[in-house]
């Protein structure tokens, strides 16, 4: 693999500096982004800054697009880094378990290579375009649990998080828990994605999203034999929001409760 250990390694070094850092933030560390309800850490800034340098000096071709520091300069290579350096940020701020460090490779749109590391699990996704995916180096595939009736699926309220009073993800959430086995919350988009790819969860939507929140996951779930579309089952995911499974079947009954999406108008 190409990227493999360069790229797994700086997942895992730059998941462990934000972990280093947890127990020391306190308020004067947190700050605000469009609303109280959407923060930013100085550990977030941290683990970008380091994440970015590194990716600089060992392809400074690249292009780059993080959560904290934005897009680099559009200088026509293919090539895109997009990073999310810590994914569930008001969950490392209440120091629960499930956040991550996601850090995706895609060209001209196509994922190639994706790493996620959540340090408080010590799980560690990496997956290559073409090489399948793992977990802690074992192999990983999904798991069919059949219909959605049997299934145990995950999502996520960033829409919320957004303000949406219309057309967000509440209606969705009650329409399908009501015919699923569980529906989780575990407030990372990126791990949810590798949940559905390991086989401990069996699909997962969610409505607006960003790409740096799915970029390494969409690229782990594709590898390990998942499907990632839109909710229309088309390709403009995350914008008219996003539908990841284990199947083909389950993916077709999942997409009936979003019939004709398009994201609210305005938003």
């Amino acid at each position: 693999m190409k990227y493999q250990q360069f790229l797994a390694d700086l997942a895992y070094k730059a998941g462990q500096l934000a972990l280093r850092m947890q127990q020391d933030i306190t308020d004067d560390d947190v700050s605000t982004k469009e609303t109280a309800r959407d923060i930013v850490t100085i550990a977030d800034k941290a683990t970008e800054k380091l994440i970015r340098q590194a990716l600089a000096e060992r392809y400074p071709d690249y292009r780059f697009y993080g959560e904290e520091t934005g897009k680099s300069d559009d200088n026509g290579s293919p090539y895109c880094w997009i990073v999310d350096p810590i994914d569930g940020t008001a969950s490392y701020r209440e120091g629960q378990l499930f956040w991550c460090t996601s850090i995706g490779l895609w060209k001209d749109g196509t994922p190639l290579a994706g790493a996620v590391y959540a340090p408080a699990l010590d799980e560690l996704y990496y997956a290559e375009l073409g090489e399948g995916a793992t977990v802690n180096g074992k192999p990983i595939h999904v798991k069919s649990h059949g219909k959605l009736e049997t299934s145990v699926v995950s999502t996520g309220f960033a829409c919320l998080r957004a303000g949406w009073t219309i057309g967000n993800n509440v209606p969705y959430f009650e329409q399908i828990g009501l015919h699923c086995r569980g529906v989780r919350r575990f407030g990372s988009a990126a791990m949810d994605l590798c949940y559905v790819a390991c086989g401990k969860s069996d699909a997962f939507w969610e409505l607006n999203l960003q790409p740096y929140d799915l970029a390494a996951g969409a690229a782990i779930l594709l590898e390990a034999g998942g499907i990632v579309t839109d909710l229309r089952n088309g390709n403009d995911f995350p914008k008219q929001g996003i539908l990841a499974s284990n199947g083909p079947a389950l993916h077709q009954e999942l997409l009936e409760f979003f019939p004709n999406y398009s994201r609210p108008a305005g938003r």
